[in-house]
């Protein structure tokens, strides 16, 4: 099973808030909101296989080839052990995938969606450096593609503090890994054509940097079209949100889980009503 780390709120009606970090990174970068959100909820993190500490507890990890399909399920065993029914998942980049995924399969394990950094669509650059990478993945040292991707995807100035954070993360994987890990992407379009076309009513919120120029623009279009889901653009800032703009990430996303929390309550409250009429 995946290393995760649980943090009880002393509220004993806390709801449950997961947190899936991206390809590359690991539970610490959901630092900056760790000591945030655990003063009113109830916390999981965790790394993904092969990742931070889980890179030493999956044991069939040697696997060649990992799906979607499996890396969510890991994610869902790690609700099991803990015995959580439900919760409100945040994500950043590849993690919304893997949440998007779960809400997919497993949609009545999800209060919420928070998707920071959202991928929905890889334009044409972006799926050229994705033939390069496969193309290069088995001779070319994995950091040297991950500093190249990072940098594309992070380019400015002020995203320096969120590429160096990944890339630091990111030397912590042996190549093997990047390479079982970098196949995914092959699956990678079909799924993200339906989530793109598919609505599903579980209340998302997409939360992205104005600067996030590869997947700000079909976020903005799907979150038009689909009726539970709810775009914020954050200023001055890039893909990786919850680093770059750590207080206004954290306000809103405690607002909207906050939101969703209380139409939950007045929901079953008018159930409840009718059903006593």
């Amino acid at each position: 099973m995946l290393s995760s780390y649980k943090y009880i709120n002393s509220n004993p009606n806390a709801d449950w808030v997961i947190f899936v970090h991206g390809a590359g990174g690991s539970s610490s970068i959901w630092y900056k909101q760790l000591r945030h959100f655990k003063q009113y909820f109830n916390v999981l993190l965790m790394d993904l296989r092969g990742h931070g500490s889980s890179q030493f507890k999956i044991k069939d990890s040697l696997v060649d080839k990992y799906t979607f399909d499996i890396v969510s399920q890991d994610i869902i065993d790690v609700l099991d052990a803990h015995q959580i029914p439900k919760a409100h998942f945040v994500g950043i980049s590849l993690g919304t995938i893997l949440i998007r995924n779960i809400a997919e399969e497993h949609p009545e394990r999800v209060k919420s969606m928070i998707l920071g950094g959202a991928i929905l669509k890889m334009n044409l650059r972006s799926r050229f450096l994705m033939k390069l990478g496969n193309i290069t993945k088995s001779i070319v040292p994995y950091i040297l593609l991950y500093k190249l991707f990072a940098f594309i995807i992070m380019p400015r100035k002020n995203h320096k503090k969120s590429r160096l954070l990944f890339v630091n993360e990111a030397k912590k994987l042996c190549q093997k890994e990047f390479i079982r890990w970098f196949r995914l992407t092959a699956d990678i379009n079909p799924l993200l054509k339906l989530f793109r076309q598919k609505q599903i009513n579980i209340p998302s919120f997409y939360i992205m940097g104005e600067q996030d120029h590869l997947f700000l623009p079909t976020v903005k279009k799907i979150t038009t079209a689909h009726q539970s889901a709810h775009l914020s653009i954050i200023k001055n800032c890039g893909h990786v949100v919850n680093v770059e703009q750590a207080a206004i990430f954290n306000q809103k996303v405690k607002e909207f889980i906050d939101n969703v929390s209380s139409k939950n309550q007045i929901s079953t409250y008018t159930v409840v009503k009718k059903n006593i009429a």
